[in-house]
């Protein structure tokens, strides 16, 4: 189907709910559906948006456009869970249904207020010369689930000196006052992010820009989300058009931070200097993170990235949420580990310990598709450990490292379907100390990799033969001693 902006811009109510339960069941009769990844029931969905403990319930909404696997009108989808495992479908959060989000419910977030969840967002309307207006929005979630949006923008418009590329408000507090930071574009093409100020979440009067140390070549900041964790200060940022060393080790679009002192939000200045990546895999995107009870900093990525065709584009639908994750920091640097509800899905545990010396191993009872994999290594004395995973006579996903220059490297030239190949097979990172644990979450289409309690990780898309299960270790130049235990899941 050749997707133009009439197809792309038609709303879910302008088709039969005929056509749309036969869309449903063309989705769920097709290859790569994942098992306990949170993903669409058709179209594509992108940014986690609104993400909140409320009312006792883990509450998640994300970018969905119905009728296929392109960017066309945006709807929030809505999910709620008692135990970000199990996961209730509430169906549409919100539609574009008002002049000020006519083409689109743009990304956002939420902020508890009294007994109500209020929804921030981006309003995206264009007029018959197809001109962008962006203004940001608020909808209120009363205990029922019900959701009423305000009837006018609660910012009309740009500030002077920013483009229409103005969206995804992030809500924080501080003392009494609470702040909005939004993701923009300066007219003279530059990326920034923008600071707002309010005494109740409705009256909202601007600061000004944010200034960083950080010499960025962005042309736009994308998601900005900022919060404090311990000591620090932690500004999530997807920046728009940064330089790369080496393109065909780097995504189109980055997600990373920036972490620091608090903002000194009398003078918007935020000390970060240095640009992180959050994940160094090949499908990471627009992160978002919520406060959970007990104190916990949730985080949930888009386990995609814009602009790229996937193989399940042929199938109507595109892309699926990581795994949650709760964020630490060690030594100045965040740490992402699996949130430790995802062992309510392990099952048939299998553990296996391994002495392997300058050989191949091929073990039949770590192999599969949906599982949890935690290697503990007791002794690493090999010149390289390699892991080869979703493996048959064609396939193979590899995971390597290399005990010189500690460096981890994932490789999926032959993971199956190809695709995004101008964008390189190979994604690296190097360890600040000697590895010492893999943690890996397979998916019927996807990996998520957590090396060394968190401190690097690696999410990426696959899409093998149904055929493709088994494990292989391969030990080179030494030794290698650990334990290994695995989980299926779902």
């Amino acid at each position: 189907m050749e997707w133009t902006k009439e197809k792309r811009y038609r709303k879910l109510d302008e088709i039969s709910q005929e056509s749309y339960l036969n869309l449903v069941e063309q989705v769920k009769s097709g290859p790569w559906r994942q098992r306990y990844h949170i993903q669409p029931n058709t179209g594509l969905l992108n940014d986690p948006n609104g993400l909140a403990y409320y009312e006792g319930w883990y509450h998640l909404f994300y970018q969905w456009f119905p009728l296929g696997p392109v960017h066309g009108i945006k709807y929030w989808y809505h999910l709620r869970s008692k135990d970000l495992v199990n996961w209730e479908d509430l169906g549409i959060g919100l539609a574009p249904d008002h002049i000020y989000d006519s083409h689109g419910v743009y990304s956002g977030s939420s902020f508890i207020n009294g007994e109500e969840l209020y929804l921030f967002f981006t309003g995206n309307h264009r007029d018959e010369g197809w001109k962008r207006y962006s203004t940001q929005c608020l909808a209120k979630m009363d205990k029922n689930g019900t959701i009423v949006k305000n009837e006018a923008p609660i910012i009309a418009k740009p500030p002077a000196g920013i483009t229409e590329h103005f969206r995804d408000p992030k809500v924080f507090q501080e003392k009494n006052l609470f702040y909005m930071i939004v993701g923009a574009q300066k007219d003279s093409k530059e990326g920034t992010a923008l600071i707002y100020q309010s005494k109740d979440l409705e009256q909202w009067s601007y600061q000004g820009e944010l200034y960083l140390p950080w010499n960025s070549s962005a042309y736009m900041w994308e998601c900005p989300d900022y919060f404090q964790l311990g000591e620090y200060g932690v500004l999530l940022l997807c920046p728009q058009g940064i330089e790369t060393e080496d393109p065909f080790q780097s995504n189109i679009y980055e997600s990373g931070y920036l972490i620091s002192d608090p903002i000194d939000l009398s003078e918007l200045t935020f000390g970060g200097d240095t640009f992180i990546k959050l994940d160094y895999g090949f499908d990471f995107y627009a992160p978002q993170t919520f406060k959970a009870p007990k104190d916990r900093r949730i985080l949930f990525g888009w386990l995609g990235v814009p602009e790229v065709e996937y193989p399940t584009d042929t199938y109507d639908w595109a892309h699926c949420m990581t795994v949650p994750r709760e964020l630490t920091v060690t030594d100045g640097r965040i740490r992402q580990n699996p949130v430790r509800e995802l062992e309510l899905l392990r099952k048939d545990s299998v553990v296996r310990r391994i002495t392997i010396e300058n050989q191949t191993v091929k073990d039949l009872q770590l192999s599969g598709t949906c599982y949890e994999m935690l290697i503990e290594i007791h002794s690493l004395n090999a010149e390289s450990f390699e892991l080869q995973i979703r493996k048959s006579k064609k396939e193979k996903t590899i995971l390597i490292y290399n005990k010189k220059d500690r460096c981890f490297r994932i490789n999926r030239r032959d993971s199956g379907k190809q695709f995004a190949t101008e964008y390189g097979f190979e994604r690296y990172a190097y360890l600040n100390e000697e590895l010492n644990q893999i943690r890996i979450f397979s998916d019927e289409s996807s990996l998520e990799v957590f090396l060394n309690q968190g401190e690097i990780c690696f999410s990426l898309r696959i899409f093998p033969e149904d055929r493709s299960k088994d494990t292989e270790i391969i030990v080179r130049e030494g030794m290698v001693d650990a334990t290994i235990e695995k989980w299926n899941l779902a």
